[in-house]
């Protein structure tokens, strides 16, 4: 064992280590594992919520959709790549889609939404089913369009599956004149019925419904062959990337096609953001707390004034006598950080599998959910390690002080 780790450890954990500076290193070890803990806890939590956001809308999106880079439609037919998609055997599902933004009212109250029509593949191709809160996804009863309508939308306009009321959808028409005399002959309208309500994720929770793609054409002025979008699924999701190169390639610049990741980028983007956030504000509460290790290393290097003219008559150089003080500190901040992972991960364990700390309200889980990362742990350490270490240096000043 090296001289200075001996004589560092021996000044840390002596049995005469109960004065009022042993009693502050004790202290910044805490702060520092408390800290640290902290970290872990609220990197795993966020890991969960950000797992969780990402499998909700990958159930409820498709592998790739692709979408015109000019304008908001375009035609099946009029394009061979297109129109031949079915036939690539890499291929599982082709779903047309309508979509565009409309005004909507039910019972007397009004809102804008995005309508998004779709046919009956799109239901079990894409999962969506599952995040149902009230009825089902069925986009006819017999003869009857039905809608399927986002958590918070229908908080807003007071819908419930189980009312007889349809929902009115509006529509200006793509051609013709607006007469003064009555404006609404300027508006498309349908009416159909809420039979389902889902929760998947905020955008989608607040302005989206979903009707038979057949009546979103009617809505839209749109031709049997008009879509704004087609989804695609293929029969090896792993393999998307490849595909939607040579997509892209063979397409060129007329197309955009965007896979599960490009589509939700921005809130991906958000969601790392605030992960990042958190984390330097928590680092900022360590680096704070490790102040106390320069406090009492300070004092300890006052305090033990005798013990270090000893040493030096012993023949120790100044290198050496640096080195007991800063591994002293280097001690104290490990010895935080040791405790500190160790409880946090194991509090985020035990949260993960025994759902311990329940979500308030009436959320779509019951638990905090949690993910634990190896990569949150090391840069934990790190980051913690690195503040620990320049913490420790900084009274070699009063040292050199001493010295001179």
């Amino acid at each position: 064992m090296r001289l200075a780790t001996f004589i560092a450890k021996r000044y840390l954990f002596a049995k005469k280590s109960h004065n009022v500076i042993n009693i502050i290193s004790m202290i910044s070890a805490t702060g520092i594992a408390v800290g640290c803990a902290a970290l872990i806890i609220v990197l795993s939590i966020y890991n969960g919520f950000d797992e969780l956001v990402r499998s909700r809308c990958n159930d409820s999106q498709s592998d790739l959709v692709i979408t015109p880079s000019e304008g908001k439609y375009f035609s099946i037919k009029e394009n061979q790549v297109i129109a031949s998609l079915l036939e690539n055997p890499e291929v599982e599902a082709v779903m047309p889609v309508v979509e565009d933004n409309v005004f909507v009212q039910y019972s007397g109250k009004q809102s804008i939404a995005v309508v998004k029509g779709v046919d009956s593949v799109y239901a079990l191709q894409t999962e969506i089913d599952k995040y149902l809160i009230d009825g089902e996804f069925v986009l006819y009863d017999g003869s009857v369009p039905n809608a399927i309508v986002g958590a918070t939308l229908a908080q807003n306009l007071k819908i419930h599956t189980a009312f007889i009321s349809p929902l009115e959808i509006y529509f200006p028409k793509r051609v013709g004149t607006i007469s003064v005399l009555n404006p609404l002959e300027a508006l498309n309208s349908i009416k159909v019925f809420p039979r389902g309500i889902f929760t998947i994720e905020q955008n989608l929770d607040q302005n989206y419904i979903y009707i038979p793609l057949e009546k979103a054409r009617e809505l839209f002025d749109f031709q049997e062959d008009i879509v704004t979008s087609l989804e695609v699924n293929l029969k090896d999701s792993l393999s998307y990337k490849s595909f939607q190169n040579n997509l892209d390639r063979k397409l060129g610049s007329s197309f955009v096609i965007k896979n599960r990741l490009q589509q939700n980028d921005s809130l991906y983007k958000v969601l790392q953001a605030e992960k990042l956030a958190i984390y330097l504000i928590l680092i900022f509460m360590v680096f704070i707390i490790s102040c106390n290790v320069f406090g009492s290393l300070s004092m300890l290097i006052i305090e033990k004034k005798f013990d270090i003219e000893v040493l030096r008559s012993m023949g120790a150089d100044n290198k050496l006598i640096r080195n007991i003080f800063v591994t002293e500190g280097w001690l104290i901040s490990l010895l935080g950080i040791v405790v500190g992972v160790s409880v946090g991960t194991i509090i985020a364990l035990l949260q993960q599998h025994l759902g311990i700390v329940k979500m308030p309200g009436n959320f779509i889980v019951d638990a905090y959910p949690v993910l634990i990362k190896v990569s949150d742990i090391l840069l934990t350490v790190f980051g913690v390690g690195v503040i620990g270490y320049l913490i420790s240096r900084l009274p070699l000043l009063v040292l050199k002080g001493r010295e001179q």
